[in-house]
C-alpha cells in the first residue's frame, strides 16, 4: 500500500500535468481534451479540476471547457517582479569563461543601444575591457547584430544571423577585437538578452570559431532553458553565416 506522502505527490504531479497540457491550447479544453492529452481517467481529472478552480488555477466555461484562471498570471507577474537575470546568467558566464579562459557578457537592449549588464573576465594580460554599464550602439557588434536580428530587424545580414543562430564580430566596436554572440529568449521565444563571448582579435580565428561556437551555443542554450524558453535553435549542426570571412 502508498505511503500518504507519495499519494500526495502523485496528484500534485497530475495536477501540474493537467495544468501544463494548457499550452496546447488558448481557447480552452475540454475534458476529453484534457483526457487526451494526459492520459488521465475522466474522474481522475474532474476531481483535480475542481481544486484547480478553487484556488483559481482554472476556470469552467458555462459550455464545460476549461481555461486558465487568474491565479497563473498573479504568480507569473509576482515571478517577473523578483526576477533576477544575474543569478541564471552568473554560472553560466563563469563556465564560459572557464572553458575559454575569455570575456563573457550579457547585453540587452534600450533603444538605439545595447548596454552591458553582466560580465565576467578572465584574469589575462591582454583581454577585453567591457565593464557593466557600457552603451554601444546597436548596429556595433556581435551581441548588437544578435539583439537586431532576434527583434525583426530586416535585410540579409539579419536574415542570415537568425537562420544561423549566432553572430560574429571583427574589429566593429573596437579595431582589435572579436565576438561570438547568441540570443537568450525566456519563455514565448521572447527575447531576453544577447550572450557574447569577446576576445582579442589576435588571438580569434578559424579554429578557435570551430571550438568555441559550440561552446557559446551550448551556454545560450543553457541559459534559455533555465528561463523557460525553447532551446532547438542551439543544437548542432551550425549553419555558415553568409558574408563572413574568418581569419586563418
Amino acid at each position: 500500500m502508498p505511503k500518504a506522502a507519495d499519494s500526495g505527490v502523485a496528484s500534485v504531479n497530475r495536477a501540474l500535468s493537467i495544468l501544463m497540457a494548457f499550452q496546447e491550447s488558448v481557447e480552452g479544453m475540454t475534458l476529453t481534451d484534457l483526457m487526451n492529452a494526459t492520459g488521465m481517467y475522466h474522474s481522475t481529472i474532474l476531481r483535480l479540476c475542481e481544486s484547480l478552480e478553487q484556488f483559481g488555477f482554472i476556470k469552467r466555461l458555462e459550455d464545460g471547457r476549461y481555461m486558465l484562471g487568474p491565479t497563473p498570471f498573479y504568480l507569473g507577474m509576482l515571478y517577473q517582479e523578483s526576477f533576477r537575470l544575474w543569478d541564471y546568467a552568473a554560472p553560466v558566464l563563469r563556465e564560459l569563461i572557464r572553458q575559454t579562459k575569455e570575456t563573457a557578457a550579457i547585453y540587452i537592449r534600450e533603444g538605439d543601444e545595447r548596454i552591458c549588464l553582466h560580465r565576467m573576465v578572465q584574469p589575462r594580460s591582454v583581454r577585453m575591457h567591457v565593464r557593466e554599464g557600457d552603451r554601444v550602439d546597436l548596429d556595433k557588434g556581435a551581441a548588437g547584430k544578435v539583439l537586431l536580428a532576434f527583434d525583426g530587424k530586416k535585410g540579409a545580414v539579419y536574415d542570415s544571423i537568425r537562420k544561423a543562430g549566432y553572430a560574429i564580430s571583427l574589429a566593429e566596436r573596437e579595431t582589435e577585437s572579436a565576438a561570438i554572440s547568441c540570443p537568450i529568449f525566456g519563455p514565448g521565444q521572447r527575447l531576453v538578452c544577447a550572450l557574447s563571448l569577446g576576445m582579442p582579435l589576435y588571438r580569434f580565428n578559424k579554429s578557435v570559431f570551430e571550438n568555441y561556437l559550440p561552446i557559446v551555443m551550448e551556454a545560450g542554450a543553457k541559459l534559455t532553458r533555465d528561463l523557460g524558453g525553447n532551446t532547438a535553435l542551439y543544437a548542432p549542426p551550425y549553419a555558415k553565416l553568409e558574408g563572413v570571412k574568418l581569419p586563418t
